[in-house]
């Protein structure tokens, strides 16, 4: 089972439908820490602002076992806000303590650019990685974003992009995997690469 993490952030339908029509069963989305608990594989999603959603997640008890399921090495996608959680430490609207799963901060875009960054925009990856398997380099996928996650390590990005910088689109660290797009908003490719998620949680691998 591989469950999505309710905690009241947006976008859950979207990201189960997306899972189903890659043929992916056994998805659920849950607001059950007890479920998650038992998830073979867990998918944080979410659309809004980092302080609220980690205030949500401390308060829904899903932070604790987001972190358990974690560190004991079952698969985890962050998908958007999902992806910037996973950071130390959050800079939106002052200083936020985030999951601390891929060191590092979750910075505003730079001034200057178009915010919310929204659209298609191509990837490049500086490494291999499972979660890209059967993805050219220079596919788009889509972004609605006004910060990204800066990690302290530049090996864990495992694909970048751009938007008035070059910054991290994914990222992984063991068995953490995060996208700063919208996999289930991204077409077939996107589909593809949730059925890549799907196939490293079957075969517990990173």
């Amino acid at each position: 089972m591989i469950a999505i993490v309710d905690y009241r952030m947006g976008n859950l339908r979207s990201v189960q439908k997306g899972f189903e029509h890659a043929g992916v069963a056994g998805v659920v989305v849950t607001g059950d820490p007890a479920t998650v608990a038992a998830a073979d594989g867990v998918v944080l999603p979410g659309v809004g602002a980092f302080r609220d959603a980690a205030a949500n997640l401390k308060a829904s008890g899903m932070r604790e076992v987001v972190l358990d399921r974690a560190g004991t090495g079952v698969p985890l996608l962050g998908i958007c806000l999902g992806m910037q959680l996973l950071a130390t430490t959050g800079l939106e609207d002052g200083t936020h303590e985030g999951l601390g799963l891929v060191p590092g901060e979750c910075r505003r875009l730079p001034a200057g650019v178009k915010i919310p960054h929204i659209g298609w925009n191509t990837l490049e990856y500086p490494k291999e990685s499972p979660l890209f398997e059967g993805i050219p380099q220079g596919s788009a996928f889509y972004f609605v974003h006004s910060y990204h996650l800066v990690p302290d390590d530049p090996a864990a990005v495992i694909a970048t992009t751009e938007h008035g910088t070059t910054f991290a689109a994914a990222v992984a660290a063991g068995s953490v995997f995060a996208v700063q797009f919208h996999p289930e908003k991204s077409s077939e490719l996107g589909l593809r690469l949730l059925a890549n998620f799907a196939r490293i949680v079957e075969e517990g691998r990173p």
